[in-house]
Protein backbone atom coordinates (compact mmCIF):
# COMPACT_ATOMS: atom_id res chain seq x y z
CA UNK A 1 0.00 0.00 0.00
CA UNK A 2 2.71 2.30 0.77
CA UNK A 3 4.20 2.31 -2.50
CA UNK A 4 1.11 3.38 -4.56
CA UNK A 5 0.55 6.58 -1.94
CA UNK A 6 3.58 7.76 -2.59
CA UNK A 7 2.66 7.52 -6.44
CA UNK A 8 -0.11 9.43 -5.81
CA UNK A 9 1.69 12.18 -4.02
CA UNK A 10 3.39 13.67 -7.46
CA UNK A 11 -0.40 13.01 -9.47
CA UNK A 12 -1.99 15.24 -6.78
CA UNK A 13 0.71 17.82 -6.78
CA UNK A 14 1.08 17.87 -10.83
CA UNK A 15 -2.51 18.59 -10.94
CA UNK A 16 -2.05 21.55 -8.59
CA UNK A 17 0.44 23.29 -10.14
CA UNK A 18 -1.17 22.81 -13.90
CA UNK A 19 -4.42 24.25 -12.15
CA UNK A 20 -2.36 27.35 -11.02
CA UNK A 21 -0.55 27.69 -13.98
CA UNK A 22 -3.94 27.66 -16.00
CA UNK A 23 -5.47 30.12 -13.22
CA UNK A 24 -2.59 32.73 -13.37
CA UNK A 25 -2.04 32.29 -17.52
CA UNK A 26 -4.46 33.86 -19.77
CA UNK A 27 -4.76 30.83 -22.67
CA UNK A 28 -4.87 31.99 -26.56
CA UNK A 29 -8.60 30.93 -27.22
CA UNK A 30 -9.68 32.63 -23.60
CA UNK A 31 -12.37 34.91 -24.54
CA UNK A 32 -13.05 36.69 -21.38
CA UNK A 33 -10.40 37.86 -18.87
CA UNK A 34 -11.71 37.87 -15.26
CA UNK A 35 -9.49 40.52 -12.76
CA UNK A 36 -10.36 40.81 -8.68
CA UNK A 37 -9.85 44.26 -7.38
CA UNK A 38 -10.72 46.80 -5.44
CA UNK A 39 -12.81 50.59 -5.71
CA UNK A 40 -10.41 53.20 -5.19
CA UNK A 41 -11.36 57.10 -5.51
CA UNK A 42 -9.64 59.96 -4.46
CA UNK A 43 -9.77 61.86 -1.47
CA UNK A 44 -9.00 66.08 -0.76
CA UNK A 45 -8.61 67.38 2.45
CA UNK A 46 -9.99 70.77 2.07
CA UNK A 47 -8.87 74.27 4.17
CA UNK A 48 -10.08 77.54 3.79
CA UNK A 49 -7.25 79.65 2.55
CA UNK A 50 -7.99 82.36 4.70
CA UNK A 51 -7.25 82.43 8.81
CA UNK A 52 -10.14 82.86 10.75
CA UNK A 53 -12.15 81.65 13.64
CA UNK A 54 -15.36 79.36 12.11
CA UNK A 55 -18.78 80.92 12.04
CA UNK A 56 -20.92 77.66 10.43
CA UNK A 57 -20.11 74.09 9.24
CA UNK A 58 -23.10 73.05 7.31
CA UNK A 59 -22.57 69.69 6.05
CA UNK A 60 -21.82 66.40 8.26
CA UNK A 61 -20.24 63.20 7.38
CA UNK A 62 -21.93 61.24 4.35
CA UNK A 63 -23.80 63.90 3.18
CA UNK A 64 -23.36 64.45 -0.93
CA UNK A 65 -21.96 67.83 -2.05
CA UNK A 66 -22.06 69.39 -5.68
CA UNK A 67 -19.34 71.51 -6.67
CA UNK A 68 -19.42 74.95 -5.97
CA UNK A 69 -21.79 73.67 -2.75
CA UNK A 70 -21.07 76.06 0.82
CA UNK A 71 -19.51 73.27 3.27
CA UNK A 72 -18.44 76.41 6.18
CA UNK A 73 -17.96 79.89 6.75
CA UNK A 74 -15.51 82.31 8.96
CA UNK A 75 -16.07 85.13 11.09
CA UNK A 76 -15.86 87.89 8.31
CA UNK A 77 -17.74 91.00 10.51
CA UNK A 78 -14.50 92.85 10.76
CA UNK A 79 -13.72 92.28 6.75
CA UNK A 80 -17.25 93.67 5.92
CA UNK A 81 -16.53 96.97 8.23
CA UNK A 82 -13.10 97.41 6.52
CA UNK A 83 -14.96 96.94 3.12
CA UNK A 84 -16.97 99.79 4.01
CA UNK A 85 -14.17 101.91 5.05
CA UNK A 86 -12.16 101.08 1.52
CA UNK A 87 -15.34 101.92 -0.19
CA UNK A 88 -15.89 105.05 1.26
CA UNK A 89 -12.08 106.59 0.52
CA UNK A 90 -12.72 104.73 -3.07
CA UNK A 91 -15.58 107.48 -3.48
CA UNK A 92 -13.91 110.45 -2.50
CA UNK A 93 -11.25 109.60 -4.49
CA UNK A 94 -13.00 109.42 -7.77
CA UNK A 95 -14.61 112.51 -6.72
CA UNK A 96 -10.84 114.25 -6.73
CA UNK A 97 -10.34 112.73 -10.11
CA UNK A 98 -13.46 113.86 -11.57
CA UNK A 99 -12.51 117.25 -10.70
CA UNK A 100 -9.47 117.22 -11.69
CA UNK A 101 -10.67 115.76 -15.46
CA UNK A 102 -13.52 119.05 -15.52
CA UNK A 103 -10.81 121.38 -15.35
CA UNK A 104 -12.11 124.87 -13.72
CA UNK A 105 -15.81 125.94 -13.69
CA UNK A 106 -16.59 128.85 -15.78
CA UNK A 107 -17.21 130.53 -12.44
CA UNK A 108 -13.71 130.34 -11.33
CA UNK A 109 -12.09 131.93 -14.46
CA UNK A 110 -14.60 134.89 -14.53
CA UNK A 111 -13.63 135.47 -10.85
CA UNK A 112 -9.56 135.26 -11.75
CA UNK A 113 -10.07 137.54 -14.93
CA UNK A 114 -12.51 139.84 -12.71
CA UNK A 115 -9.11 139.98 -10.11
CA UNK A 116 -6.95 140.49 -13.24
CA UNK A 117 -9.03 143.45 -14.56
CA UNK A 118 -8.83 145.29 -10.77
CA UNK A 119 -5.13 144.83 -10.93
CA UNK A 120 -4.78 146.14 -14.21
CA UNK A 121 -7.01 149.03 -13.08
CA UNK A 122 -4.35 149.36 -9.90
CA UNK A 123 -1.56 149.55 -12.32
CA UNK A 124 -2.78 152.16 -14.20
CA UNK A 125 -4.38 154.29 -10.85
CA UNK A 126 -0.76 153.90 -9.29
CA UNK A 127 1.32 154.66 -12.73
CA UNK A 128 -0.58 158.05 -12.72
CA UNK A 129 -0.09 158.65 -9.29
CA UNK A 130 3.43 158.09 -9.89
CA UNK A 131 3.76 160.22 -12.75
CA UNK A 132 2.00 163.21 -10.92
CA UNK A 133 4.44 162.88 -7.93
CA UNK A 134 7.27 163.35 -10.56
CA UNK A 135 6.10 166.45 -11.94
CA UNK A 136 5.45 168.21 -8.46
CA UNK A 137 9.11 166.95 -7.42
CA UNK A 138 10.10 169.09 -10.19
CA UNK A 139 8.07 171.64 -9.37
CA UNK A 140 9.63 171.62 -5.56
CA UNK A 141 6.25 170.98 -3.99
CA UNK A 142 7.17 167.35 -2.53
CA UNK A 143 10.05 165.61 -1.59
CA UNK A 144 11.88 162.71 -3.30
CA UNK A 145 10.57 160.59 -0.59
CA UNK A 146 7.23 160.94 -1.48
CA UNK A 147 8.09 160.11 -5.03
CA UNK A 148 10.09 156.93 -4.59
CA UNK A 149 7.14 155.72 -2.77
CA UNK A 150 4.95 156.30 -5.19
CA UNK A 151 7.53 154.62 -7.61
CA UNK A 152 7.10 151.41 -5.04
CA UNK A 153 3.27 151.22 -5.13
CA UNK A 154 3.31 151.32 -8.83
CA UNK A 155 5.81 148.31 -9.07
CA UNK A 156 3.74 146.56 -6.47
CA UNK A 157 0.67 147.10 -8.66
CA UNK A 158 2.38 145.94 -11.40
CA UNK A 159 3.91 142.39 -9.85
CA UNK A 160 0.09 142.14 -8.88
CA UNK A 161 -1.01 142.16 -12.20
CA UNK A 162 1.50 139.60 -13.50
CA UNK A 163 0.20 137.21 -10.20
CA UNK A 164 -3.70 137.61 -11.67
CA UNK A 165 -2.89 137.08 -15.21
CA UNK A 166 -0.54 134.21 -14.18
CA UNK A 167 -3.89 132.85 -12.04
CA UNK A 168 -6.16 133.70 -14.96
CA UNK A 169 -3.92 131.58 -17.23
CA UNK A 170 -3.83 128.59 -15.24
CA UNK A 171 -7.47 128.18 -14.51
CA UNK A 172 -7.71 128.23 -18.03
CA UNK A 173 -5.34 125.75 -18.38
CA UNK A 174 -6.91 123.51 -16.18
CA UNK A 175 -5.06 121.13 -13.77
CA UNK A 176 -1.80 119.66 -14.53
CA UNK A 177 -1.62 116.24 -16.37
CA UNK A 178 0.96 115.01 -13.13
CA UNK A 179 -1.84 115.93 -10.69
CA UNK A 180 -4.65 114.23 -13.08
CA UNK A 181 -2.13 110.77 -13.13
CA UNK A 182 -1.68 110.81 -9.38
CA UNK A 183 -5.02 110.93 -8.23
CA UNK A 184 -5.73 108.02 -11.02
CA UNK A 185 -3.03 106.20 -8.71
CA UNK A 186 -4.52 107.41 -6.00
CA UNK A 187 -7.90 105.71 -7.07
CA UNK A 188 -6.33 102.73 -8.57
CA UNK A 189 -4.46 101.73 -5.29
CA UNK A 190 -8.15 102.30 -3.44
CA UNK A 191 -9.96 99.92 -5.55
CA UNK A 192 -7.08 97.26 -5.21
CA UNK A 193 -7.66 97.55 -1.70
CA UNK A 194 -11.68 97.01 -1.68
CA UNK A 195 -10.78 93.72 -4.48
CA UNK A 196 -8.20 92.51 -1.85
CA UNK A 197 -10.85 93.06 1.31
CA UNK A 198 -13.54 91.21 -0.82
CA UNK A 199 -11.24 88.41 -2.03
CA UNK A 200 -10.74 87.78 1.37
CA UNK A 201 -14.49 87.98 2.39
CA UNK A 202 -14.62 84.94 -0.20
CA UNK A 203 -12.06 83.42 1.26
CA UNK A 204 -14.12 83.20 4.51
CA UNK A 205 -16.29 80.49 2.36
CA UNK A 206 -14.98 77.19 1.91
CA UNK A 207 -16.68 75.86 -0.82
CA UNK A 208 -16.37 72.31 -2.36
CA UNK A 209 -14.22 71.57 -5.59
CA UNK A 210 -16.02 68.83 -7.09
CA UNK A 211 -18.80 66.19 -6.12
CA UNK A 212 -18.32 63.53 -3.38
CA UNK A 213 -18.91 62.47 -0.23
CA UNK A 214 -18.39 64.06 3.49
CA UNK A 215 -15.76 61.82 4.76
CA UNK A 216 -14.48 63.50 7.84
CA UNK A 217 -15.60 66.79 9.47
CA UNK A 218 -12.71 67.85 11.28
CA UNK A 219 -12.82 71.69 12.86
CA UNK A 220 -15.97 73.04 13.83
CA UNK A 221 -17.56 76.14 15.09
CA UNK A 222 -15.48 78.07 16.91
CA UNK A 223 -12.34 76.72 15.90
CA UNK A 224 -9.61 78.48 14.27
CA UNK A 225 -8.93 77.76 10.59
CA UNK A 226 -5.83 78.43 8.93
CA UNK A 227 -4.84 77.33 5.06
CA UNK A 228 -2.55 74.44 6.98
CA UNK A 229 -5.07 72.68 8.73
CA UNK A 230 -7.99 70.46 6.94
CA UNK A 231 -11.52 71.19 7.91
CA UNK A 232 -13.11 68.41 5.79
CA UNK A 233 -11.87 65.27 3.87
CA UNK A 234 -13.97 64.91 0.71
CA UNK A 235 -13.79 61.55 -0.98
CA UNK A 236 -14.44 62.67 -4.82
CA UNK A 237 -16.59 60.47 -6.74
CA UNK A 238 -16.10 61.15 -10.01
CA UNK A 239 -14.46 59.20 -11.49
CA UNK A 240 -14.62 56.04 -9.40
CA UNK A 241 -12.00 53.72 -10.87
CA UNK A 242 -11.70 49.66 -9.99
CA UNK A 243 -7.82 49.48 -8.96
CA UNK A 244 -6.64 45.55 -10.41
CA UNK A 245 -3.92 43.93 -12.04
CA UNK A 246 -2.95 42.06 -15.08
CA UNK A 247 -1.23 39.39 -15.77
CA UNK A 248 1.52 39.62 -17.79
CA UNK A 249 0.23 37.42 -20.27
CA UNK A 250 -2.65 39.23 -20.96
CA UNK A 251 -0.72 42.64 -21.00
CA UNK A 252 -0.86 42.66 -25.06
CA UNK A 253 -4.51 41.61 -25.29
CA UNK A 254 -5.94 44.31 -22.86
CA UNK A 255 -5.34 47.73 -24.34
CA UNK A 256 -6.29 51.09 -22.96
CA UNK A 257 -9.98 52.09 -23.59
CA UNK A 258 -10.94 48.60 -23.58
CA UNK A 259 -14.96 48.23 -22.43
CA UNK A 260 -15.21 46.78 -19.48
CA UNK A 261 -17.83 45.23 -17.03
CA UNK A 262 -17.63 45.61 -12.81
CA UNK A 263 -19.70 43.94 -10.45
CA UNK A 264 -19.92 43.54 -6.59
CA UNK A 265 -20.64 41.29 -4.05
CA UNK A 266 -23.22 43.82 -3.04
CA UNK A 267 -24.86 43.29 -6.20
CA UNK A 268 -23.57 40.30 -7.88
CA UNK A 269 -26.51 40.66 -10.44
CA UNK A 270 -26.10 44.18 -11.41
CA UNK A 271 -23.16 44.64 -13.72
CA UNK A 272 -21.85 48.40 -14.40
CA UNK A 273 -20.15 49.65 -17.44
CA UNK A 274 -16.85 50.28 -17.64
CA UNK A 275 -13.49 50.97 -19.45
CA UNK A 276 -9.76 50.39 -18.83
CA UNK A 277 -8.01 53.72 -18.41
CA UNK A 278 -4.83 53.04 -17.06
CA UNK A 279 -2.21 49.84 -17.66
CA UNK A 280 0.81 50.48 -15.63
CA UNK A 281 4.28 50.98 -17.68
CA UNK A 282 5.96 49.01 -15.11
CA UNK A 283 5.96 45.71 -13.11
CA UNK A 284 5.02 45.04 -9.71
CA UNK A 285 4.50 41.90 -7.46
CA UNK A 286 1.35 41.18 -6.95
CA UNK A 287 -0.13 43.17 -3.74
CA UNK A 288 -0.61 40.92 -0.80
CA UNK A 289 -4.41 41.64 0.11
CA UNK A 290 -5.23 40.68 -3.37
CA UNK A 291 -3.61 36.59 -3.75
CA UNK A 292 -1.96 34.02 -2.05
CA UNK A 293 1.77 33.84 -1.55
CA UNK A 294 1.99 31.44 -4.57
CA UNK A 295 0.71 34.27 -7.07
CA UNK A 296 2.51 36.61 -5.23
CA UNK A 297 5.78 35.29 -7.03
CA UNK A 298 4.33 36.43 -9.97
CA UNK A 299 4.81 39.96 -11.77
CA UNK A 300 1.69 41.90 -12.65
CA UNK A 301 0.85 45.62 -13.93
CA UNK A 302 -1.70 47.37 -12.55
CA UNK A 303 -4.67 48.62 -14.46
CA UNK A 304 -7.34 51.18 -13.56
CA UNK A 305 -10.93 50.11 -14.82
CA UNK A 306 -12.76 53.40 -14.94
CA UNK A 307 -16.69 53.38 -14.03
CA UNK A 308 -19.27 54.77 -16.37
CA UNK A 309 -21.96 54.47 -13.87
CA UNK A 310 -23.15 52.80 -10.30
CA UNK A 311 -20.86 55.09 -8.42
CA UNK A 312 -23.53 55.53 -5.78
CA UNK A 313 -23.29 51.95 -4.80
CA UNK A 314 -19.51 51.34 -5.82
CA UNK A 315 -17.78 52.27 -2.56
CA UNK A 316 -14.06 53.18 -1.52
CA UNK A 317 -11.88 50.02 -0.19
CA UNK A 318 -15.18 47.51 -1.72
CA UNK A 319 -14.03 44.27 -3.35
CA UNK A 320 -14.77 43.97 -7.24
CA UNK A 321 -14.63 41.86 -10.04
CA UNK A 322 -13.83 42.94 -13.64
CA UNK A 323 -14.77 41.08 -16.91
CA UNK A 324 -12.93 42.18 -19.70
CA UNK A 325 -13.70 40.36 -23.49
CA UNK A 326 -10.51 40.19 -24.67
CA UNK A 327 -11.38 39.51 -28.61
CA UNK A 328 -12.10 43.60 -28.82
CA UNK A 329 -9.59 46.20 -31.11
CA UNK A 330 -8.12 48.88 -30.13
CA UNK A 331 -10.59 51.80 -29.70
CA UNK A 332 -9.75 55.19 -31.96
CA UNK A 333 -8.18 57.97 -30.62
CA UNK A 334 -10.18 60.66 -29.01
CA UNK A 335 -12.87 58.41 -28.93
CA UNK A 336 -15.24 58.26 -25.44
CA UNK A 337 -15.45 55.02 -23.93
CA UNK A 338 -18.68 55.41 -21.58
CA UNK A 339 -20.32 56.43 -24.55
CA UNK A 340 -19.23 53.94 -27.08
CA UNK A 341 -20.19 51.39 -24.42
CA UNK A 342 -23.75 51.81 -24.35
Amino acid sequence: MKPKFFLVIPVIAAVASGTWWSRQHVAPTQTELLLHGNVGIRQVELAFNGNGRIDRVLVREGDRVKKGQLLATLDTERLHRSEIQARAQTAAQQQVVARFLAGSRPEEIAQARALRDAARAAVADTQAFHLRQLDLVGQHFVSQQQADSARYALDRAQAQLKAADETLRLMELGPRQEDVAAARATLAANQAAVAVIQRDIQEGELLAPSDGIVENRILEPGDMATPSKPAFTLALTDPVWIRAWLPETALGRVPVGARATVSSDSHPDRPYRAWVGFVSPSAEFTPKTVETTEVRASLVYQARIFVCEGQEQLRLGMPANVAIRLDQTAPATGSEPCKDAK
